[in-house]
């Protein structure tokens, strides 16, 4: 729905999976998306390099987010969520549910 306007679906992805969660990185998104890394690090890359996004190192992973400073960030934002919206509900929960950590063993759900 968003590859119209922003070139094309790693780009739609990668739009949709720094709106959900505010930060990723490229196997992570990958892995939401059941896709291949390669075409979403380049699209990362690309717009790390136009200043949409900024990233920081943490360990040897690359972790991107929205550059506060770039002049369209409220609308990129906006856009996104507004296509969040349209994505099917499982595909909306997954996306927003941000569990980095396994759970503790015997926990109860």
């Amino acid at each position: 729905m968003l590859e119209a306007i922003v070139g094309n679906a790693s780009a739609e992805k990668v739009l949709l999976f720094m709106t959900a969660r505010q930060s990723g990185y490229a196997r992570e998104i990958a892995i939401s998306f059941n896709t291949e890394v390669t075409p979403i690090k380049n699209q990362l890359e690309r717009m790390e390099r136009d200043g949409m996004l900024i990233f920081e190192n943490v360990g040897r992973t690359k972790v991107y987010k929205f550059n506060p400073r770039f002049p369209f960030v409220e609308e990129v934002i906006a856009l996104g969520n507004k296509a969040l919206g349209y994505l099917p509900q499982n595909l909306q929960e997954e996306l927003i549910y941000n569990r980095r950590r396994p759970r503790r063993e015997g926990k109860p759900l």
